[in-house]
């Protein structure tokens, strides 16, 4: 392996995540005037006040500025991890019934008042990071109350599995999904994905063991469940009874379910799992292979029953390859996963970071053109995705044996 070429890819990661990404949404996010982050932000950083504000997006700032913050010990990192922590706590938590509201108006006034499970788990990964960069026992004490309401409410322990989402009141809704697009089963690989990646984090720091239990039913979820051990692709929609309902296939949630899972459980430490984990996350990466384009950028979707493809490159599918091919390269020592990586990042340097307007693109067209329709900024668009991809490329190379690469801070 080429240490100088390593030396400039760990570079180029962190000159992003610190000179585009942070600093981004350091300037135009905030809402000075009604407190927490502007709910939506245009493709030329035009702002609207008045946009209703996802708990999604706060969760994923709060992450993301708390990880920033361990990592380079920046307090202006630190106050926008606050600024979020105070606003899901002031706001976004619901002190009647529990858990945390979907949507607010720009004021802060509920508007979906569902606890969708998806939003439980990405403020559970968020307040479990932002407990370990400062310290806050009420964080870390939410995260667990987070946890016990999901397991009490959310979990089927009749058939095994989380349901989508619950009224205010912990009742069955009609309606349980996440956006237009997906379809409406009550059982979704992409919330236990995140409930998988919520309880890892959780895990780290408290050591419960009601909680290693939870997380060690999640892993064998996807193992029994979601993951096709034939063709190493994610089953995303069962119903209740876990009867598949879609042959749909997630490019990016694929790879991003590879390193996740052998994230999981290595953090959970049984030395079998662990290794049976890894070898599945390096069939995972080496058959999403398939879902690259001439250009080495990830596309978005197939539809094998309707013999159709969904050529978009969104800007979340790279961010995720970059992490999941590199992680693959460090289990198998095939470099061939190191080069996939490094093709996707000069894909997302190219033609995903938006050099005139800051912050990455939506994504680029299957036609070639960059998606300028689509905000910069919203219920989806964050930074997490993009500002971990960096961090964990980067932590993972100063890991490489051999490597002496260190911070400049």
């Amino acid at each position: 392996m080429d240490t100088k070429m390593l030396g400039e890819f760990r570079e180029e990661l962190e000159m992003e995540l610190k000179g585009n990404i942070l600093p981004f949404w350091m300037t135009h996010s905030p809402d000075r005037e009604h407190g927490g982050f502007a709910g939506y932000i245009s493709h030329t950083n035009c702002v609207d006040p008045k946009a209703n504000k996802g708990i999604v997006m706060h969760a994923r700032v709060l992450w993301t500025f708390s990880a920033a913050y361990r990592k380079y010990a920046d307090k202006a990192f630190l106050q926008m991890a606050t600024r979020a922590y105070d606003y899901i706590r002031d706001y976004f938590t619901d002190r009647k019934s529990g858990g945390v509201f979907w949507e607010l108006d720009y004021r802060g006034k509920p508007v979906t008042t569902r606890k969708q499970v998806y939003a439980m788990a990405f403020t559970i990964y968020a307040m479990a990071e932002y407990w370990q960069a400062c310290g806050e026992t009420e964080a870390l004490d939410a995260a667990v109350r987070l946890f016990l309401e999901t397991e009490e409410h959310a979990l089927d322990r009749q058939r095994n599995g989380y349901t989508e989402a619950l009224s205010r009141e912990w009742e069955a809704v009609a309606d349980v999904r996440l956006s237009e697009k997906d379809a409406n089963e009550r059982k979704t690989m992409n919330t236990h994905l995140h409930v998988l990646e919520a309880y890892t984090h959780l895990f780290r720091v408290w050591k419960d063991p009601a909680l290693k239990q939870a997380l060690n039913n999640v892993i064998n979820l996807f193992l029994e469940k979601f993951i096709d051990p034939v063709t190493w692709h994610l089953h995303l929609f069962f119903d209740d009874d876990w009867n598949l309902k879609s042959d749909l296939i997630s490019f990016g949630h694929d790879i991003e379910c590879s390193w996740l899972l052998d994230e999981a459980a290595a953090v959970l430490g049984e030395k079998e799992l662990s290794e049976r984990c890894g070898a599945i996350a390096v069939n995972m990466a080496r058959e999403n292979f398939g879902g690259l384009d001439d250009e080495h950028g990830l596309i978005y979707e197939l539809f094998p029953g309707e013999n159709r493809v969904d050529g978009d490159r969104h800007w979340w599918p790279q961010a995720e390859a970059l992490v999941g091919y590199f992680n693959a390269f460090q289990l198998s020592g095939d470099e061939e996963f190191f080069h996939r990586s490094l093709g996707i990042w000069r894909f997302i340097k190219e033609k995903i970071i938006d050099h005139t307007y800051g912050e990455w693109l939506w994504g680029v067209k299957s036609n070639g053109l960059p998606d300028t329709g689509r905000e910069k900024a919203g219920f989806w668009k964050c930074p997490y995705h993009n500002s971990r991809a960096c961090l964990e490329v980067m932590k993972r190379i100063d890991e490489l044996p051999d490597r002496a690469i260190h911070d400049t801070e």
